[in-house]
């Protein structure tokens, strides 16, 4: 069939077969960590309904504030790294130096966690991968963590930015390469978001929805080249681009802020390419686990594969918030934490900025 190369191409042609022929690895634990600070959405509008920043905002920002977190978003409870309160009193610098001191320690009790639950100590891990789209450092965070952890000098830490929500799979990926290089390693992948520290209030709509919808939380998981009789294997990784969506979900910088840049059409974009991409799978699984994204984002895939309910992706949003990239990490540890018998294959997805979608399939004998 004659290749189109127009931009529009992706959203008409299906997705070629799927590499049978990739190098798996094998997940040795999976933890994750939230920070301590917890509210329910109606005492997030408690406080902010109260705060010197509303005074900033129209009569609709407000409106829109009040509806989102007082009405039914699918959350229950959020975990911020800051009270809301300190949160909306920070300007721009203020934010990033909340992400520098606060992201590091977040992902730093996911990754012992994990290491805890793998029998290993932080000294025995040979590379660690690290994603994150709510603040920027150079060096990246996984220096920051390497030296937290007290990780070998040799150790090799990489950091992917600039993925968004779907960020979690592509650094599994990049994992999967390292291990088909160097076998006998240990590996660990981190997904950490600290996203208020992207927060602010302004009358721009992304800006506020952002301030209702997102949570802070950390995902780590180690990983070996070879694994023993049961234990998960994660292989056949996907990826889908679709750059004429870009401007309806990306982060755009004003004035030194992260704005969020979301549009009305997210749900259905998303739906979409999560369709196209489950198309390419090798066999049916026995659940999708999914980025949540939002209520109606969770609503339109379901929508578009109706035979799976997103049960652990919503019970994830109803419980941290949308966690962007670590959240389809968290939902898989609830399905793995329900020891089910019948699960041999588990369809994972993560999307968001690119507009991109990724995926994997977890399996075991």
């Amino acid at each position: 069939m004659r290749r189109r190369t127009d931009r529009n191409a992706a959203d008409r042609n299906p997705l070629p077969a799927p590499a049978l022929n990739q190098t798996a690895m094998y997940l040795q634990s999976l933890a994750s960590a939230f920070p301590p600070h917890r509210y329910t959405q109606p005492e997030i509008w408690e406080l902010l309904s109260v705060s010197p920043r509303l005074n900033a905002l129209s009569r609709r920002g407000v409106k829109i504030l009040e509806t989102v977190l007082t009405g039914n978003s699918g959350i229950d409870t959020r975990h911020f790294a800051l009270p809301p309160q300190d949160i909306f009193s920070l300007d721009a610098q203020g934010l990033n130096e909340a992400f520098e001191a606060e992201a590091p320690r977040l992902a730093g009790k996911a990754l012992a966690k994990a290491c805890e639950q793998a029998g290993i100590t932080p000294q025995d891990l040979d590379a660690l991968f690290v994603c994150t789209c709510t603040g920027y450092l150079c060096p990246g965070l996984s220096s920051y963590i390497g030296e937290q952890m007290n990780l070998r000098p040799e150790a090799v830490l990489h950091d992917l930015s600039g993925l968004g929500c779907g960020a979690a799979i592509p650094t599994m990926q990049a994992a999967q390469g390292y291990l088909a290089a160097q076998p006998d390693a240990v590996v660990a992948t981190l997904a950490i978001e600290t996203a208020s520290s992207a927060f602010y209030l302004s009358d721009d709509a992304g800006v506020l929805v952002s301030a209702c919808l997102f949570g802070d939380g950390s995902s780590a998981s180690i990983w070996r080249g070879q694994g023993q009789p049961g234990q998960w294997k994660a292989g056949h990784f996907r990826s889908l681009h679709v750059p004429a969506q870009r401007e309806k979900i990306r982060f755009v910088n004003r004035q030194g802020y992260l704005c969020n840049q979301l549009h009305r059409d997210v749900p259905v974009v998303a739906a979409e390419a999560v369709d196209k991409i489950f198309a390419t799978r090798t066999a049916d699984p026995a659940a999708i686990i999914a980025h949540s994204g939002g209520r109606d984002v969770i609503d339109a895939i379901e929508q578009k594969i109706p035979q799976y309910p997103l049960r652990e992706t919503r019970e994830g949003l109803r419980k941290y918030g949308n966690l962007s990239s670590p959240s389809v990490m968290i939902a898989l540890e609830d399905r793995l934490g329900q020891n089910n018998a019948e699960d041999k294959l588990l369809w994972l997805t993560g999307f968001g900025a690119g507009f991109a979608a990724h995926s994997c399939e977890l399996s075991r004998e």
